[in-house]
Order: C-alpha cells, then sequence, then structure tokens
C-alpha cells in the first residue's frame, strides 16, 4: 500500500519527489519497497517514536520549509485505498487553489452507509476555488450508529478521509497558534537531530515531549480557515477487517479469501489465512483470520471492537501484544518456531549483502545450520565459509555475526540454549545500521 501511494503521486510534472515519514524501524522495509518500484523519496524523516499526525506532519513542514516556506504539502496516508487517482490528482488541483489563499484543505468522500469507525466534515458555503470546494461547517467525532445514520440521511455530511493539503508555513503558522507546545518541541528535534543525505533523524529526547494528537484534534478543529474538497475517488481507510472484506472480490455467495480456504454453505465469510488450510461450514457473516501469532473469528458489524481485544492484551501483558512471531529487521527476518525451558528454536533470514552485528551474548549459545544459500560467518578471529547442511556453534561470549555475500537469500536454523533468551541479551561492537549505542533497546534484537 505504500507503493501505491507513492505511484499515485509519481507524475514529476506536478509533483515533487515524495517525503515520507516513519517510525525509524520501518524504513528500512519502506525504502526497500520504495527502491522495489524504482521511487527515491526527496526527503526521509524518521521517528523516534510515534507521536501521531500533528507531529509527523510538523516534521514535514519543518524540513520543506527551509527552502520553501509556500511551498505546498498533499498529505496522503499511506495505508489507503483509492480507486480512481486521476479523481483525486483533479481535487488536488482544486485543493492547491484554495490553499494558495491560506486555507487548510481537508478531503471528504461520500458516506454510503452509517460508519462508527469515521470522523465526518458537514460541509458549508460554497466556495470559488472549485465546484465541490466548500468552508467546513463542522467536523464531527466518530458517531454512535443512530448519529451516524441521522447524518447519512440529511446529506452534506462526508467522511473525513485524512487526506490534507496546506502550504508549509501556514501549516506551521497554525501550530503555533493552536497547538505552541508540539511546534516547540518538533522544532527541538529537528534542530538537535541529524540531517544526512536526505535523512532526517529528529532528536529522541526533545521528540518524546511532543503530545500524541491528530493534527484534525490539534489545529484543524480549530482554525478559522479550514476548507474541505469533496472528492469520490473510490476511497478506503482499511481500517477493518470488514472495510477490507469489501475491498475484495467475493464468490456468488459474498465470499472472500485470502489464502487456502474451502467454504462450504457459508455466505458473507471473509477468510484471511496463511499456512495452513482453514475450513467452513454453515456459517454467515463472519470474519476468521488465521495467523502464526493469533486467530480471530468475529461477525463482521464487530469489527471495530478489536481494539477492545489489544487493549486487554496489553492489560494482561501478553508477549503477543509486544512482538510478532515473524519479525522484520534491516538485514532481514526472524520467526520464532520452538520454545522451551532455556531453549528456543529460530528460522532466520539474511538478505543478500545484508549482515548482522557483530556481537556476543551474555547468557546464552547458539547452534547455526545453514538450509539455504551461502553464509559468511564471522566467529571471533576465524571468518568461514557455510554452505547448506553445514553447522556451527557459537559459544557462550563468542564474538559472531554471520554475511550474506551472495545474490539469494541464506536461510538458517538458530538453535539457543542459556539461562536466559530475551532478546536484549546482546551486546554490538559493530553493526551498519547504526545501533551499536542502545543495546538494551528492543531493536537490539540480533
Amino acid at each position: 500500500m505504500l507503493q501505491e501511494t507513492v505511484k499515485r503521486v509519481s507524475d514529476n510534472d506536478v509533483f515533487q519527489a515524495p517525503v515520507i515519514v516513519t517510525d525509524e524501524k520501518f524504513w528500512f522495509m519502506g525504502s526497500a519497497q520504495l527502491a522495489d518500484i524504482g521511487i527515491k523519496p526527496g526527503l526521509a524523516i524518521l521517528e523516534p517514536q510515534r507521536r501521531n499526525t500533528a507531529a509527523a506532519i510538523a516534521l514535514a513542514a519543518l524540513a520543506i520549509g527551509v527552502d520553501d516556506p509556500e511551498g505546498l504539502l498533499l498529505v496522503l496516508p499511506s495505508d489507503h485505498l483509492i480507486r480512481n487517482s486521476k479523481a483525486l490528482h483533479i481535487a488536488a488541483q482544486m485543493g492547491a487553489r484554495a490553499a494558495a489563499h491560506g486555507s487548510l484543505v481537508t478531503f471528504g468522500t461520500p458516506a454510503n452507509r452509517p460508519e462508527v469507525g469515521y470522523g465526518y466534515i458537514r460541509q458549508g458555503k460554497k466556495l470559488s476555488y472549485g465546484y465541490t470546494c466548500f468552508e467546513v461547517d463542522a467536523f464531527i467525532e466518530k458517531p454512535d450508529l443512530n448519529k451516524a445514520g441521522e447524518m447519512l440521511e440529511a446529506g452534506g455530511h462526508f467522511w473525513n478521509s485524512g487526506i490534507f493539503m496546506f502550504e508549509a508555513k501556514k501549516i506551521l503558522d497554525e501550530l503555533q497558534k493552536y497547538a505552541p507546545d508540539i511546534l516547540e518541541h518538533c522544532i527541538e528535534a529537528f534542530e538537535t537531530g541529524s540531517n544526512k543525505n536526505g535523512m532526517i533523524k529528529p532528536a529522541a529526547e526533545a521528540f518524546s515531549r511532543v503530545p500524541n494528537i491528530s493534527i484534525d484534534h490539534a489545529v484543524l478543529e480549530k482554525t478559522k480557515d479550514a476548507v474541505v474538497v469533496t472528492i469520490d475517488i473510490g476511497w478506503s481507510d482499511i481500517g477493518s477487517w470488514q472495510s477490507l472484506a469489501e475491498c475484495m472480490d467475493t464468490d456468488d455467495a459474498g465470499n472472500s479469501a485470502v489464502g487456502d480456504s474451502i467454504m462450504v454453505n457459508c455466505s458473507g465469510l471473509h477468510v484471511h489465512g496463511s499456512d495452513r488450510l482453514i475450513a467452513t461450514v454453515g456459517l454467515d457473516n463472519l470474519v476468521i483470520v488465521d495467523t502464526a501469532d493469533a486467530l480471530l473469528v468475529m461477525r463482521k458489524e464487530c469489527s471495530q471492537d478489536v481494539t477492545k481485544i489489544v487493549e486487554q492484551l496489553k492489560h494482561e501483558d501478553r508477549e503477543v501484544a509486544k512482538l510478532h512471531r515473524k519479525v522484520h529487521r534491516p538485514w532481514g527476518s526472524y520467526e520464532g518456531v520452538h520454545w522451551g525451558l532455556q531453549h528456543q528454536v529460530k528460522h532466520i533470514v539474511v538478505a543478500p549483502g545484508e549482515k548482522l552485528s557483530l556481537q556476543y551474548h551474555h547468557h546464552r549459545s547458539e547452534h547455526w545450520t545453514i538450509v539455504r544459500g551461502v553464509a559468511e560467518v564471522t566467529l571471533d578471529d576465524d571468518v568461514l565459509t557455510l554452505k547448506p547442511d553445514q553447522s556451527i556453534y557459537i559459544p557462550l561470549g563468542a564474538v559472531h555475526r554471520i554475511y550474506n555475500p551472495g545474490t539469494v537469500p541464506v536461510h538458517l536454523i538458530e538453535v539457543q540454549i542459556g539461562s536466559y533468551l530475551g532478546e536484549d541479551d546482546i551486546v554490538r561492537l559493530e553493526d551498519i545500521y547504526g545501533r551499536v549505542e542502545n543495546p538494551s533497546s528492543p531493536l537490539a534484537a540480533e
């Protein structure tokens, strides 16, 4: 979806190179996806932690405003489905006219059902910037079902798409007026952070003081300069399993599926599987999601209640709420295969040309067996080449690293044995991804 979002605005005659704002731990995945489609970002802003859209937009405006204070920012979340990119371009041109005159533009999309998971915008007076450009009469927070139905029947209400447009200087001025604490700490983080080769890393300590709030609540609901451009672009924010199901092809009974499934006498099901067959009989209007982490079964109309499960998992301090079974890293990925008393087994994949940090452990030894590809392994003062069906023992305290010098991924099975097997049992001596300075962080894993 990141690739699709970037491709919507890849017309160099209209849009400049994209500015990507993301959590720094996701950037290696995002940069790889952009490289796959041959697009290089103009800037990458890597947040040390999540602080919602107000902070993300403030950082982008600060970065762009250095050279172009009047530059127009079109803000596009990367998790949206937009079926009609041409209509988006037309709407953006209309929004650009309004933004160039000092407006903060939000884009509203037609509400076709009483949805309780979206915010709404009520249109006001029509403006001269375009035939679907209006003053914002009101922003309405996610309503209950009755209120959503009343707004749908009344007309003139649109879902808030989360797409925005404004000048860099204008949004910074409005942040100064309505949310000065956000701007103050973003400026401090921006100015005391690093900026190398188009990669901006705000200072973590200053950024941690930024309030966690959306741009809607921080500015747009307070400003007198908000306008809405209403657009029908085939939009969905894929904010629930129900909305995902609605975007997919279905059979004659209204069933949709990802993965291997058999459905007998079922209707209106969305089945999402991964590694095994899912068989259903005599069911209707359900979402079934089977992953390595958990199994979810619910009625479609309860899709928004998934957050209640997440809250309960966090309250119970469940490990599944903290870490996926398959974990992505800058060098590749690892997946837990088995856990037992003082031992665990992982399947590790090292991408071509990548290497893990040079490291050692205080509490565990490791056994590595190569199952695919050719690996270069450093073990203390020795460097060895291992091929499939060859293995090596890494004693507790030994300095080690694995490198993939080839053009295909290296797959290996790692068996860990020790008194403590947490991902923070690592001391980095050298790392090409810049993770040496904080070996106790959650990112220290391998």
